[in-house]
């Protein structure tokens, strides 16, 4: 579990992360979003004590980074791929981290074989594509059999079948029990990955919330309802309670009844209904409507 209260991190009068609070629980994916410079980057570099906060406090596992015995155990991180050295193949860097963080050899065949890298494992990093690094980062997290995993941007360089993989993976981490926390843009990839949410722009929290709670928040509750009579209909469902707007020549926006009752209604009446469908919104919608205001950098 990783713990995060009132942090902050400035640089000279510029804050990066600002009173920041939440909670990264165990059991299921959680995925960290906002826009470029919203502080999200700070955020994981300090609860891998690579950034000091000017304020707050982190705890992993119930304390700070820096006093775990054995950090590697604990926590498993991604945070750069290309943080490899060129010259040395796949097995040589996981060895090196192994010594490194006294952890035993066995495990670098094991993760090699996990992430799909064992028939490349002697082959020079240099020389690996970008989707083999990520792979690679992926391995070095793993090699600790960590409870806590960090990933910032995992699908970077991987292709559609290297994309399906990295959720998967995710997604059983987090059946085992691990706390997975990852960053991404990708809001398609966050909608089929993430259980829960946390949503910060300009370095304060917007949004801690579960993925699907966000969705159904977004989505106003309208149906489109199509009919080839929409005078009568528009009297019916605005007497039964309903807001009903005109979107077409055959379609209503109706708000304040569910498709059932719409369709009750309309079959009382005599009235054709050619469609009625529940409105709903992508997790890309709900999260650029929350975050509009946190938008830095604007194109024309």
């Amino acid at each position: 579990m990783i713990e995060i209260e009132s942090l902050s991190k400035r640089y000279g009068d510029t804050y990066a992360v600002r009173d920041l609070s939440f909670e990264v629980r165990p059991g299921r994916v959680t995925g960290f979003l906002g826009p470029n410079g919203a502080g999200k980057s700070t955020t994981m570099r300090a609860v891998l004590g690579l950034d000091l906060p000017t304020a707050g406090r982190i705890l992993v596992d119930g304390r700070p980074y820096a006093a775990l015995e054995r950090p590697l155990t604990h926590v498993g991180a991604l945070l750069d791929a290309g943080g490899v050295h060129p010259g040395r193949s796949a097995r040589q860097h996981l060895r090196a981290v192994a010594a490194a963080g006294k952890l035993p050899e066995r495990r670098v065949d094991e993760v090699l074989g996990r992430v799909g890298l064992a028939a490349v494992a002697d082959r020079r990093v240099g020389g690996f594509s970008l989707g083999m690094r990520q792979r690679l980062g992926i391995a070095t997290a793993l090699l600790g059999d960590p409870g806590i995993l960090l990933f910032d941007e995992p699908v970077n360089g991987l292709d559609p079948e290297g994309i399906r993989w990295i959720r998967d993976l995710m997604k059983a981490l987090a059946a085992e029990g691990r706390t997975v926390f990852v960053s991404s843009h990708l809001m398609s990839e966050m909608e089929h990955t993430a259980d829960h949410l946390v949503v910060i722009g300009r370095g304060r929290l917007i949004a801690d919330i579960a993925a699907r709670e966000l969705i159904a928040r977004s989505a106003g509750g309208f149906l489109t309802v199509r009919t080839d009579d929409p005078g009568p209909l528009i009297a019916l469902l605005a007497g039964a309670g309903g807001q009903v707007t005109p979107d077409g020549p055959d379609t209503l926006r109706v708000a304040g009844l569910d498709g059932d009752q719409v369709a009750r209604l309309a079959h009382r009446a005599g009235i054709l209904l050619l469609e009625v469908t529940r409105q709903s919104v992508s997790l890309e919608d709900a999260y650029l409507r929350l975050t509009d205001a946190s938008v830095e950098y604007r194109g024309a």
